[in-house]
């Protein structure tokens, strides 16, 4: 007889370039406003409101087993403005609290391009009505990634291009080094409300240029020295990755 009532939950997992070990997802962590533009497109003032944090469930986290392939994402349910938000992702290696900005570089395992996205009508209506607004961030795949390239193999990543394309369109461009707070004062930060663990993944923030995409549109996302993700949006859920 097992000892749960109920059968256990899958281990998310996504692949590490170069490597048959697959990266166990822990926690996800993201960060909001973290590019000036962004936040201003927003409707908020980044000198008055300065980034924050939020958080994604490990099981929305997927990944193409091969570069080249593309994901599929379903339109998510009660929506009609799903959202693209092209972010470089941060994956921690060795966990720690009260992590110094100093040392913060020590507890990277590797990074990946990742898109949060965003049910933006349900966002915006519980942040009018002043209530969490998780359903607008949290649903099925809505935090597709690219595999993880290990730190050992990329270098301390602090600036590069930023981008993603829907059907081949330019929709956003700019430079990590636009960033509010550095990956390692959002290590330190983190590290100080939460006891960081390895498996954790951190959307380090969108520049501006969000937007909607629809059922057949295909988003291509870049980040300079990590790689490329490619993600088709469907009507219906499928497996194939």
């Amino acid at each position: 007889m097992s000892e749960h009532y109920t059968h256990a939950a899958h281990i998310t997992s996504v692949p590490v370039a170069g490597r048959t070990q697959r990266f166990p997802i822990h926690r996800v962590y993201c960060v909001g406003r973290n590019y000036a533009d962004h936040a201003l497109e927003m409707g908020v003032d980044p000198r008055i409101d300065p980034p924050f944090f939020f958080c994604k469930p490990a099981d929305t986290v997927f990944a193409p087993e091969t570069p080249e392939a593309v994901l599929e994402l379903a339109y998510p349910p009660q929506t009609s403005n799903l959202h693209y938000e092209v972010e470089l992702v941060v994956a921690i290696g060795r966990g720690g609290r009260n992590i110094t900005k100093e040392n913060a570089h020590e507890h990277i395992f590797g990074y990946a391009v990742g898109i949060d996205m965003t049910r933006r009508d349900l966002q915006q209506a519980m942040r009018k009505a002043g209530k969490p607004w998780e359903i607008g961030k949290s649903f099925e795949r809505c935090a597709p990634i690219g595999q993880i390239q290990p730190l050992a193999s990329t270098g301390i990543i602090d600036s590069g291009e930023i981008q993603l394309s829907v059907a081949g369109k330019p929709c956003q461009h700019s430079n990590l080094d636009k960033l509010i707070w550095s990956i390692p004062e959002i290590i330190a930060d983190l590290s100080a409300l939460f006891t960081l663990q390895a498996g954790d993944l951190i959307f380090t923030g969108t520049p501006e240029g969000v937007g909607p995409v629809v059922a057949g549109d295909t988003m291509l996302a870049e980040v300079a020295g990590v790689g490329q993700l490619q993600v088709r949006v469907t009507d219906t859920v499928t497996e194939a990755a």
